[in-house]
């Protein structure tokens, strides 16, 4: 596996990248869980007699939840074993999976949606935790880029996998068979879990006290890392909500060619935060600083993405937009391989659940938003041109918000005293 052959170049302990490993394999398997609706969406309308505002309700519900609950899940982390919590809430999403197979309408259908945004808002925080506890600066770059890597290959195969599931076993056996698959993960975690770092006493891990929700909002940097983070989460939910729609009305594709090219951009943004991961932990290895190389590499990935991704929907060839389109999200893993190696230096091991917890809220906001304003611009306009204007500029915002709020990427000194909250 990459994650093995990596690990043996950068001489990490095995316990370490074997955790590392799986949890690449279950932020993969956390994307194809809350894309499965997104998939069987019209089958589970049809058969249950929903109509498009109600899908519309379902799909939405994830994100409810799952940018409300990030500051709580952040504390959980930060205050309770993270390997334990995280485990919890793991087997909680693939619960609300298997018991979405068997609804009988809306009003369970709709809870279901509610809990697996509950559950999954431990995800993120879970992986900043045990990367900045387990992981030293030279190498955070590669292990956060198999975890981005993960995150675009479960759209990827989702759209595979659960196109054949779907076609084969019908909706119902498409979340039985992958939500009773993904429980089957707890067992090499449960037996990997006792020997993973988790710098639960943070106090005699790092010598830093664990800081309240109050002080992490009174640092400059951690409000450049939230704008950051909504901007270039703009980009990738309207690639994640709206990119195949736009093949299909815009390019005019086929349904089967659609599916084919549809992936393509998910494929190339884990090829980015590979590659990304690994030059930057080369740079820092050499001696390069944190702040001049996660700066780059977030400053200059999201640069070169919104200098790519609006000439892919102005062009008229269609190949030739593909192109932008590959490179520009090519360049947007550079950036998404390095942006929570950041967050992790800044917060330290003390405050990287919650400083993460906050940090991912602000960011799945955009999952909330981009939905809505890019059906409004396609209403009005009848195309996707001023939406690509929208994305590149929300991007360049947020290239700006790494190079100017965002401070040095060094540890931030905490109070003296240890909160709660």
């Amino acid at each position: 596996m990459l994650g093995t052959a990596i690990a043996r170049r950068s001489q990490g302990s095995r316990a370490e990248w074997l955790a590392l490993s799986l949890l690449v394999v279950s932020v993969c398997i956390n994307y194809i869980d809350r894309g499965n609706l997104s998939v069987a969406g019209v089958a589970v309308k049809n058969e249950l007699h929903l109509n498009g505002t109600q899908l519309g309700w379902l799909l939405s519900a994830f994100f409810w939840t799952y940018a409300s609950c990030q500051i709580v899940a952040g504390w959980l982390i930060d205050r309770y074993n993270v390997v334990w919590v995280y485990a919890g809430g793991f087997f909680i999403w693939s619960a609300a999976t298997v018991l979405t197979g068997v609804s009988s309408g809306f009003a369970m259908l709709f809870a279901l949606r509610l809990l697996l945004g509950i559950s999954e808002s431990v995800a993120y925080p879970s992986y900043s935790k045990i990367i900045a506890a387990g992981f030293p600066e030279r190498r955070r770059g590669v292990a956060n880029g198999l975890i981005d890597a993960g995150s675009k290959l479960g759209p990827a195969l989702g759209i595979l996998v659960g196109g054949t599931l779907l076609d084969r076993l019908g909706w119902r056996g498409l979340f039985l068979s992958i939500g009773m698959a993904s429980i089957l993960w707890l067992i090499p975690w449960a037996s990997v879990a006792p020997s993973i770092q988790t710098g639960t006493e943070a106090k005699h891990h790092d010598g830093q006290p664990s800081p309240g929700f109050a002080e992490i909002f009174t640092k400059r940097s951690a409000w450049g890392t939230f704008l950051g983070l909504f901007c270039t989460n703009y980009a990738w939910y309207f690639m994640l909500t709206w990119l195949p729609q736009y093949f299909i009305l815009e390019r005019h594709y086929s349904t089967a060619m659609m599916a084919q090219v549809g992936s393509l951009p998910f494929w190339f943004v884990a090829a980015g935060a590979v590659v990304g991961g690994w030059l930057s932990d080369r740079w820092i290895d050499g001696g390069g600083s944190a702040t001049l190389v996660r700066k780059t590499f977030c400053v200059g990935g999201l640069s070169m993405f919104a200098a790519l991704f609006l000439p892919a929907a102005i062009v008229a060839n269609p190949k030739a937009a593909l192109v932008f389109m590959v490179s520009a999200s090519f360049f947007y893993g550079f950036f998404s391989s390095n942006l929570w190696a950041a967050t992790q230096t800044l917060a330290g091991t003390a405050a990287a659940g919650k400083w993460t917890g906050i940090q991912n809220m602000a960011g799945n906001i955009a999952g909330i938003v981009v939905p809505v304003v890019t059906g409004y611009i396609l209403d009005k306009t009848g195309r996707f041109l001023l939406a690509f204007v929208l994305v590149s500029i929300i991007v360049a915002v947020g290239a700006l918000s790494y190079l100017f709020i965002v401070g040095p990427i060094e540890p931030t000194r905490w109070s003296t005293h240890s909160e709660r909250m």
